[in-house]
């Protein structure tokens, strides 16, 4: 499935069959997740991307061709395909750990195609095992959702009480590990979303309620997921001095003034920005030991028009799953 341009449908399209460079793997994919920055994409809120493109970067596929230079991976072995495509190496950025901010990064999905497809072409200095305790729709959403939702509980630091804005594919995922860490969940959904409030709840949620209540207790921090800048605002207002609020979505509307009061006291506001490998590597082996557990509908490749008009609208528990 081909994005041709901004704010159009995805059109099925026959494209060669993708042949590996050196450091490249060929995969056939079994599975990608459908994830709200595939949203960002396909509306134009993303500039700079690669058109036409094949979106996807949740993806879950057997090794079917190797380059020359590739000793990792054995043919038909499962590979996931993140986000993350390619760094420099040699920026300030790369070199110090931080290479989720080098200026020279190339994105699955965006800037390469990625796994609305039948097969995909990858770096596989950039791809990771799955692990064995997953089917393939099970893993899919772990590649996105997990490893951004992973890096946005860690930054979020280690208080106690936490709120997540937003409870959909990435929360449902950090709500179990920080419940496996001991830590009291508030859920805020959109207004009316009884589901998502009952998904929260069955999830461990202390508290749920829309994203514009406050909450019962003062949060130490709060993750914001949904693409809605005025939450920063709210999520402020509910967190007490010292909190933090982290913006994890790669877009968010613009966010509205506030007063100074709302952040003094060293709250703090801070964005997550894409992912490092070792992010990957480190949620990939936490995942399968606390368990977490992924909430998925799979749908065929066809539908993935379908799927996404369906997260644009909160239509989705969990994460959606297209299957060639």
């Amino acid at each position: 499935m081909q994005l041709a341009a901004p704010r159009t449908p995805l059109r099925l399209v026959h494209l060669p069959m993708p042949r590996p460079a050196a450091d490249e793997i060929v995969l056939r994919v079994l599975a990608c997740g459908v994830c709200r920055t595939d949203l960002h994409v396909v509306d134009g809120e993303l500039a700079q991307g690669k058109l036409p493109i094949v979106p996807g970067h949740e993806i879950v596929g057997t090794v079917a061709e190797k380059g020359a230079a590739v000793e990792r991976f054995a043919a038909g072995e499962r590979v996931g395909v993140p986000w993350l495509g390619h760094t420099c190496g040699r920026c300030d950025f790369c070199l110090s750990g931080r290479e989720n901010l080098c200026d020279a990064a190339r994105f699955t999905g965006y800037h390469l195609d990625g796994g609305y497809a039948e097969y995909v072409v990858a770096d596989h200095r950039y791809c990771f095992p799955i692990p064995a305790a997953y089917d393939d729709v099970a893993a899919a959403p772990l590649l996105c959702a997990g490893l951004i939702g992973y890096r946005a509980l860690v930054l979020a630091g280690e208080g106690e009480h936490l709120g997540i804005y937003g409870f959909g594919a990435a929360a449902h995922i950090v709500a179990q590990i920080a419940r496996n860490q001991g830590r009291k969940i508030f859920a805020f959904t959109r207004p009316g979303d009884s589901e998502g409030q009952r998904f929260a709840r069955e999830l461990g949620a202390a508290w749920t309620g829309d994203s514009t209540t406050a909450p019962p207790d003062q949060l130490d921090a709060a993750i914001i997921f949904a693409p809605v800048g005025p939450l920063v605002v709210h999520a402020l207002r509910a967190s007490r001095k010292g909190g933090t609020v982290v913006c994890a979505g790669i877009h968010m509307s613009d966010i509205p003034a506030f007063p100074y009061e709302l952040l003094w006291g060293e709250r703090v506001v801070r964005s997550v920005a894409n992912l490092t490998r070792r992010d990957g590597e480190e949620f990939l082996a936490l995942a399968p030991r606390i368990p977490v557990r992924t909430t998925t509908e799979a749908l065929p490749l066809e539908q993935a028009n379908e799927a996404l008009a369906r997260l644009r609208e909160g239509r989705i528990t969990g994460a959606a799953v297209l299957i060639p």
